[in-house]
């Protein structure tokens, strides 16, 4: 990654970092209205489970029911940036967030769940948005009756869902 040297950009990879950590703490809190708060109303979000098709749903309340739904079922849920990318221009950036769910159900059982998020970023006169997020579903812990500790479904590296989709992301 280049330097960063103008102060515009530096400006915009803090902001963004502020950004991603606002997104994974209203997770973790089941702040929906925050949640939602981090997207533009017209965000496109396309993940890839793992489990064959991909699935893409529009706009930030759409992403917020189906998030809700599939944590509801965990007693303790925290998300956690692992690490994460960003690259500026202009009004417009691009970054990928690698990311760790650490998770409880209510029978005790605790997995975890690790992906990656690659991101575009806009920014208009409120400040930076998600404008589009693509997911990818790394790894997760393993059922009790596998001898391995996680189930492996994607190495990164490997071809990104940006890649899959072709020119434009979509």
């Amino acid at each position: 990654m280049p330097a960063i040297d103008d102060p515009r950009d530096l400006a915009a990879h803090v902001a963004i970092g502020a950004l991603q950590a606002a997104y994974g703490d209203a997770v973790t809190r089941r702040d929906w209205p925050a949640v939602a708060a981090v997207f533009r109303p017209d965000a496109r979000i396309t993940l890839d489970l793992g489990q064959g098709d991909l699935r893409v749903i529009d706009g930030p309340e759409a992403l917020v029911s189906f998030v809700e739904s599939s944590i509801e079922r965990f007693e303790l849920f925290i998300f956690t940036v692992l690490n994460r990318t960003v690259e500026v221009d202009g009004d417009a950036a691009t970054g990928r967030l690698y990311l760790a769910e650490v998770r409880q159900d209510g029978a005790g059982r605790a997995t975890t769940a690790y992906g990656v998020y690659e991101d575009h970023y806009a920014r208009d006169e409120q400040g930076w948005l998600i404008a589009e997020r693509l997911y990818r579903s790394l790894a997760r812990t393993a059922q009790p009756s596998t001898p391995a500790d996680f189930d492996v479904v994607t190495r990164p590296g490997r071809r990104t869902l940006r890649d899959e989709a072709g020119p434009g992301g979509r």
